[in-house]
């Protein structure tokens, strides 16, 4: 069957589907994006994900492109015309196409909404079954990363570092020598019973799938200390793991060819991705608010 995508009012086939030379996300890297895991024909945390894309559009004082339940229904009518019911939804917003000009467009200038979406498999992961490597990078990123914005060179460049070292996921490193976070998630380590990640300033994205996480820790009395933390924390960690809204949580196994913890997958993480798996069937209660 022919794959969907849905550009600016229109759900096109996937090899037809285009955006306009001039649009502001091609040029200037002018927009924002969000992938919202579809699980088991449900959407996982599509509450969070809204709230975060309005946040970053409000950031960058760009206008949503349809009310947020318009954006909904068309999200669903995406996945029912491609038929899956395990996904990945891209959804991206730009300032919208116009004459090239470093200054905003006018308000008549509407702004540029695309949505993709392709399968993805959530079960048997062999990521989060077997564990993962990860290498460290320095953070060369822009100084709003708490933005999720479609500037996302210096992720790729770090993702590409990782693969070519083998790794599954580079986390970046700051200036002091903390982690901020991977390079298309946040980090975690677990030590002396305490999990701990990075407190969400503005030197983070503040993930949707986190705020779930601590959500959960919270409910099943596991203590969770935000702040700062170096590698060499990491590499004596019990444990390392990775959150995302696309692999939810993967265990951290080696970081720079340290083994963390046993090598294996603790149990804090298999935890952890059970758990959210129950919350992300709604087994848990309702979706969390991003900022939860």
């Amino acid at each position: 069957m022919p794959r969907y995508a849905y550009v600016n009012g229109t759900f096109a086939r996937h090899n037809e589907a285009n955006v306009h030379i001039e649009d502001r996300g091609y040029q200037f890297a002018d927009g924002i994006y969000e992938v919202v895991a579809l699980i088991n024909g449900k959407m996982a945390d599509e509450r969070g994900h809204l709230d975060r894309l309005e946040r970053s559009l409000n950031e960058l004082s760009i206008a949503m492109p349809v009310p947020r339940s318009t954006l909904s229904l068309l999200m669903r009518e995406l996945v029912r015309k491609n038929r899956l019911r395990n996904a990945n939804i891209y959804i991206q917003i730009t300032r919208g196409a116009t004459k090239r000009d470093f200054k905003f467009p006018g308000a008549d200038v509407p702004p540029s909404l695309v949505m993709t979406t392709w399968p993805f498999k959530f079960h048997g992961n062999a990521a989060v079954t077997n564990g993962a490597k990860a290498i460290s990078t320095p953070d060369i990123r822009w100084k709003r990363p708490d933005i999720k914005s479609v500037a996302l060179l210096p992720q790729v460049l770090a993702k590409q570092h990782a693969i070519e070292k083998g790794a599954y996921e580079a986390w970046m490193v700051d200036t002091d020598g903390h982690v901020t976070e991977g390079s298309s998630s946040n980090a975690w380590i677990v030590k002396g019973g305490k999990i701990i990640t990075r407190e969400a300033t503005q030197s983070i994205l503040r993930g949707v799938t986190r705020t779930a996480i601590t959500k959960i820790c919270t409910e099943l009395q596991m203590t969770v200390e935000e702040r700062p933390f170096t590698l060499k924390e990491a590499y004596e960690a019990d444990e390392a793991f990775n959150t995302s809204a696309v692999a939810l949580v993967v265990p951290i196994i080696e970081l720079d060819g340290h083994k963390v913890g046993t090598g294996q997958p603790g149990p804090v993480a298999k935890r952890l991705y059970e758990e959210y798996r129950a919350y992300a069937d709604g087994q848990r209660g309702d979706e969390l608010a991003w900022t939860a």
